[in-house]
């Protein structure tokens, strides 16, 4: 069974990003958005991913610490 849902108060800017991103794909707005809803939700949540690490990291131990892992994240942008 399919519901529907409202999204109120849209920015003007945000649907017409959406119509084109939309029209770029062959695909209606609503196909369009539902797809990438679907996306969405096929990745883990941020949430379900750190309790996998931390998993991980309770069998296997912690190698690198969190500082060190901050560190390289800001030297691969740039920082």
């Amino acid at each position: 069974m399919t519901v529907q849902i409202t999204i109120r108060n849209v920015p003007e800017e945000m649907r017409d990003e959406l119509a084109l991103r939309a029209a770029q794909n062959r695909q209606s707005m609503q196909a369009f958005i539902l797809s990438e809803f679907e996306r969405i939700l096929s990745r883990p949540s941020n949430e379900e991913l750190m309790k996998r690490a931390a998993e991980r990291a309770a069998t296997f131990g912690s190698r690198i610490g969190s500082d060190k892992i901050v560190q390289m994240i800001r030297e691969d942008r740039g920082r």
